[in-house]
Formats: structure tokens, sequence, C-alpha cells
């Protein structure tokens, strides 16, 4: 634009310009700033120019005018010089200049001149920042018309609410009025990347980028500038090289006269997306050692198995006898003897390697490797560092693992393939004598995926109540007759496929399965059920109690008692009319939580019996205080009687006498066990020569028939 032409003439002030005194001088700002200053504007050297500086107070204050502005104020330029700026420019309505003086970005306002003669003229300032912010150039616009007055303050008016809009929202903003090249950022977004606006404008903007998301987000502009609206999450690097997450929204934008540009916002993320990641961190990985979990695992191995070619070695890891650490010196250094094994297995294996916790004391490390003896290396160098010595609670520990391996071969179709077949040879390792590494052999994984079938068939099996019981006669021997006074239950299963499944090996099952409960529960029911069925049907024939061997794992069962008394409401027996078997073994894992259950059990008046008593370790003490109605010699006892080997019978007999329990010899199989028992004061007992188990309706007709022992028995 060009200058208005004025008068140079002069006449009385009626408010001269009044210089500073001596020691108000103003700061000599150096010759090369003020050059900087003046380069800025050289580009339009014909306007009213005048360059200002902020002082110490806070107010602007002229340090050099060009020949516009002295034409336009009717002032020499050493007239004005070092004269405060607002004895020459009025905000419009009398505000302050100050906020023209912003050092982010260019600003432009009306405002009123007041000249030397006392006119004032309706103007347009831009102020354009200097390099470092130290000075400003003010760059006057005068108006020529009352009509373009007017209509430039109703556009100055609305461009100002744009701007105080624009410039003071809270939400990042950035506009370009021409392809990539910004033309206005506001103070949100100066603030999210902590740089002034100059650092952004014209493609400077881009340089805040991330690296990995410059060339989506210029993607993007091309096809925002195409005319189409987008959004996109990006990355950006503020002052600190912190990175901000965004949401970005692009909206396209056509400048009259200049070209297409664009609009775009930024949501700041961050803090959700880190608050996100946190809640994926503890949803993947251990909170105790910090190590990926199951789900992590499975993603790796299942994203390593998409690549065919990609090499892949799984090895399951159990530490031994690590219930021992937890049992003796307690769960808090069994926590600490955790993590160190976590630290040990993780600077153990090599870069890419990845190590999880896959519950409990059990490891899994996933190796990049496509070869077994660079498995075998990776696990012989576990073993090696695993068993350094760990000092616990002042103790010296040395742990010890087992470690099965298997490479990825044409049968692994999926991440549970891969990991199951591991777990197998792990179970290898331990059979075998622990401490050791196992690679798998397919027979040993062949009788793994049978006994995983047979669980499965169990599990049905139970649902569908296809578990029978087989009944045995437990009778008193007197004068050559078998008094009736109680009958065992024995769980029976017979495999549609396979036949007959022992019961050492289904129980077994459900022990190592987690079906110990339902199964029990099954045999109780059954049982008592029977038992009832039998007194309405049978009479005084009926056996006046039955007997149903417990598991050793439902000795751990503090809700024991209650489902037993549940069972029995619903049957219509009496307690007394149960009788539970329990092993020696299986009381003396925990006696003193047994005693508490046993003891909730006789409260009731339910019978407790002790078997297979003698083959196991028991404290005589503990005996004593057992809640217990009988012993039950073993068989395996028993059979050594016909070679003259009565001394542990005796013993096992005289010890129930003696502590007033009652003793049931079992295994009886002959009749001179019977008549050598008689003589020992053993009168109750059950056996093959008396009767086998039987199928419930060949017991009924057993009860049914005479009760003589045979020939032979009577002492």
């Amino acid at each position: 634009m060009t200058t208005s032409a004025r008068s140079s003439a002069r006449a009385p002030d009626p408010d001269p310009p009044t210089h500073q005194q001596p020691h108000q001088q103003p700061h000599q700002q150096p010759r090369e700033v003020v050059a900087a200053v003046l380069h800025a504007v050289a580009a339009d050297v014909g306007r009213a120019t005048l360059v200002a500086e902020l002082t110490d107070t806070g107010e602007p204050v002229i340090r050099w005018s060009n020949r516009g502005a002295s034409e336009l104020l009717g002032w020499a330029g050493s007239d004005v010089q070092g004269v405060r700026l607002d004895r020459f420019v009025i905000g419009s309505d009398g505000a302050s200049l100050r906020p023209l003086f912003r050092r982010e970005r260019p600003t432009t306002t009306a405002v009123s001149l007041r000249t030397a003669v006392g006119e004032t003229v309706a103007c347009r300032v831009s102020t354009i920042p200097a390099p470092g912010g130290l000075l400003w150039a003010v760059q006057v616009d005068p108006a020529h018309s009352e009509r373009e007055l007017a209509l430039r303050a109703s556009a100055d008016a609305l461009e100002h609410r744009f701007k105080v809009m624009a410039e003071r929202s809270p939400v990042p903003t950035m506009m370009s009025e021409q392809g990539m090249r910004l033309g206005h950022v506001n103070d949100a977004l100066c603030v999210l990347l902590g740089v002034t606006a100059d650092k952004l404008l014209g493609t400077g903007w881009i340089a805040y980028a991330h690296r990995d998301d410059e060339e989506r987000i210029a993607e993007t502009v091309v096809a925002v500038l195409a005319g189409q609206e987008r959004e996109l999450q990006a990355r950006f690097l503020d002052s600190q090289r912190r990175v901000r997450h965004t949401d970005m929204r692009f909206t396209p934008l056509l400048t009259p006269g200049v070209g297409d540009g664009f609009v775009a916002t930024l949501e700041d993320i961050t803090e959700r997306r880190e608050f996100e990641e946190r809640l994926n961190y503890q949803a993947t990985h251990d909170s105790l050692t910090g190590l990926p979990r199951r789900a992590r695992l499975w993603e790796h191995v299942g994203a390593t198995m998409a690549d065919p070619d990609a090499g892949l070695a799984c090895m399951f890891l159990d530490l031994d006898n690590f219930k021992v650490v937890n049992d003796s010196l307690g769960h808090t250094a069994g926590d600490a003897l955790l993590v160190e094994v976590a630290h040990r297995l993780t600077a153990a294996v090599r870069p890419g390697d990845l190590v999880a916790r896959f519950g409990g004391d059990e490891f899994v490390v996933a190796c990049a490797t496509g070869s077994l003896d660079g498995a075998l290396e990776v696990a012989d160098r576990i073993l090696r560092v695993l068993s350094a010595p760990v000092v616990l609670d002042g103790v010296e520990i040395h742990p010890r693992g087992s470690i099965g391996v298997v490479l990825r071969g044409p049968d692994h179709h999926s991440a549970d393939d891969l990991i199951r077949d591991c777990d197998i040879a792990m179970y290898q390792a331990k059979s075998r004598g622990k401490g050791r590494i196992m690679v798998l052999d397919e027979s040993a994984r062949s009788a793994a995926y049978d006994t995983l079938s047979l669980v499965a068939d169990l599990r049905q099996a139970i649902e569908q109540r296809r578990i029978t019981l087989s009944y045995q006669p437990v009778v008193r021997a007197q004068d050559g007759r078998a008094e009736l006074v109680s009958v065992e239950a024995l769980a029976r299963w017979r495999h549609p496929e396979r036949g007959s499944i022992p019961a050492d090996v289904f129980v077994g099952l459900a022990e190592e399965h987690g079906l110990v409960h339902e199964l029990g529960e099954l045999v109780l029911e059954t049982a008592c059920t029977a038992l009832a069925a039998w007194q309405s049907q049978l009479g005084a024939l009926a056996p006046p109690s039955v007997s149903v061997n417990l598991s050793a794992l439902q000795m751990n069962d503090h809700l024991l008692a209650q489902a037993v008394k549940r069972t029995l409401r619903r049957s219509g027996l009496r307690p007394e009319q149960l009788c539970l078997e329990i092993t020696e073994s299986a009381l003396m894992n925990d006696p003193d939580t047994a005693s508490t259950i046993l003891r909730q059990l006789r409260d009731h008046g339910v019978q407790v019996a002790i078997d297979d008593f003698g083959t196991g370790y028991s404290s005589l003490a503990y005996l004593r205080r057992l809640p217990v109605n009988f012993l039950k010699v073993d068989r395996s006892f028993v059979a050594e009687l016909q070679d003259g080997h009565t001394a542990v019978v005796q013993a096992v007999i005289s010890l129930a006498h003696n502590l007033g329990i009652g003793v049931v010899a079992e295994g009886v199989e002959t009749t001179s066990q019977i008549r050598m028992l008689g003589q020992m004061s053993c009168t109750v007992m059950q056996g093959f020569v008396i009767s086998p188990a039987l199928e419930e309706p060949d017991f009924v007709d057993w009860c049914r028939a005479g009760r003589l022992l045979p020939a032979g028995t009577t002492p």
C-alpha cells in the first residue's frame, strides 16, 4: 500500500512528544538486530513503518521510523525516537497496545493515529515480531474513505473475533491457505509442541512430525487438498523430543485467489494412549516378575508361526521342588525366588527370544531358531544359570528345573500344538529324575495324547453318570456264619471302546485333572441312594451302613462336610449309616486340616475309617487325636499270614483295641486267614473268600441268600 501524503509543515502541538531524560534513554539494540528488523520489512518499505520495543515496564517505545511514517504523522524521525508508541497510536476503544506485541505471530488490527496537527486518522496496523523477540516492526495502512473505513472496521472486528476464538481455543489448530504451508497456528498448538508459532508456520510444522508418521500425514494432506475430509492418528515430537500422540481431523479450505488449503485440529491423546498401554501391559504381563503372560506368549508364537520359514523352538521349564520353598520359607520367599528366576532366564536367552511366565513356577521360552542344537544350547545355558545359589531369608537355595524342548515341525499348526508338546516333554524330564532337559519323542507324545483323550472321556462319563459301583460285603465272622455289618462301595468305569478301566487309573486321572470332587460326589450320592433303596427293599437283610472311599484331595476341601450332609439329607440316611474311608498317607499329607474335616464329620455322626493302615508313615500322637472309628488292616499284611508272618497284623489289631478303635481286615482270600484273624480277635473282615465285589443286583441276591462262611473257618 502507499502512504497518505501529509504536509510536513508543523503547527503548534498542544501536547508535543516529550523525550526521555538521559537516565531513561532506551537501551541501544545491537546493530545486527536492528538490521534484521529492517530486513523483515524491507519488502514493503513504501508503507509507513515504525520499529518499537517493549521496555522493562511493558510499554512499547519507538526505536526507528521511516519516511512514510514521518509523512503520515507529521513528525521527523528524530522527534519520535524514544517516545512511547501510545502517544501516536490509539488502540480500538482506547485498548492497550501491548496485545499487539506478541512473540508468537504477526498481528493486524484497527487503530487510530494522532498526527502532529492533532488530527485523528483511522488506520490498520500490522505488527511483525523481530528475530529474538526484541523489536517489532509496526506497519501502518491508512484508510482513504469512510465507506472503506467502515468496511475495514467491520472486517477487522470479524477477523478479530475469529482470531480471538481460534487463537484462544483450547483445541490445537493449524490452517493452511495453500498446500502444506501453514499460514496460521493457535496458542494451544504452540503449547502442545512447546514452540513458538514462527517455528511452525510455512512448512516448519512438518519437522515436528514423528519420522514414521510423516508419509501418512503427507498422504492425508494430499487427499484433503483434493477436497476430502480425513482423520488420522499421528505422533509429533515436542521441543523436548517427547512423543505426543494426536487425533488429527482435516477439513478442506479454499481461499479465493490463493488456492486449496486445509484446517486441521489436533486432540492430544497422549495420556489416554499411555493409560491404554498401561492397561494392556498389565493384561499381558505378570505383575510379580514383569514377564509376558500366556496371552502375550500365544500372540508371539502365533505371529512367528504365521511365517512358514521362520525357525521356532519352545522350551517349557518347571522349577523342581518349588513347593518345598513355599512350605518351609513362606510364600514371600517363594515369590522372591520366582523373581530371581525370571531375571536369570531373561539374561540367559538371546535377543529376539521371549521368556513368559506360564503360571505358578512354570516358564516358557520361545527361541527364534530352526536348529535343535541351537535350542539345546539355550536350554543348557538356562539350567546352568538357574542352578547358581540364591539366598532367601538367610537360607542358601540351589534352584533346579526340568526343561522340555520341542522344535517346530509340520504337525504344529498353532501355538497350542507347540506349547502342549513342550509341556509333555517337560513331564518326561520330571519323570526321569528332574533337573534335566528332554526333547519330545513320539512315544511320549502318543501317550500324552492318549491320556488327554481318556481324561475327556472320563469327564463325559462323570457328567452322564456312567461311573457305576460294585459292592463288597463287610462281615463279622462268628461260629461259621457271616453277619453283614457294612458294605464297601467301589467305583467302576467300563469304557465303551477300551473296556474296564482300573479304578487306580481313572481315580488318578481325576485327581490330576481336577475331576476328583465331581467323581467323589457322584460315588457318594450313588452309594447312599442305593443303601436307602435296599433298606426299603430288603428290610432287616439290608446292610446297616455303607463305606465310601475319599480321595486325598477331598481332604483339602473344607466344604466336604457340607456336601456329605446334603447327600445324607437327600437320601434320607442317618449319619451313622455312612462310613468314609481315607488312606493313611492322605491323612498324613496335612494331618491338621484332615483332623479338622474329620472332626466335622464325626460331630455330625458320620463314621470314619483309616484304609490301608500300616502301609504309610503315621504319627501315633496324631492317630490318638484323630476322630477315627476303624482301622483297616491292609491286604498285603493279611496275605503274609499265609506264610506265618503275623507280627504286623497282630500289632495293628492290638493298637486298635488299645485305642478303643474298631479293626477291619481287608483282602481276606482263604479260610485259614479267616481262622487266624479270629484267633487274633479280629472278626470283622472282607475279601474274595467271603464275597467278591458284586454288581447291585448280585449283591441284593447275596443279601437274601444264607450267610454261611466256607467250611474250615471256625477256629
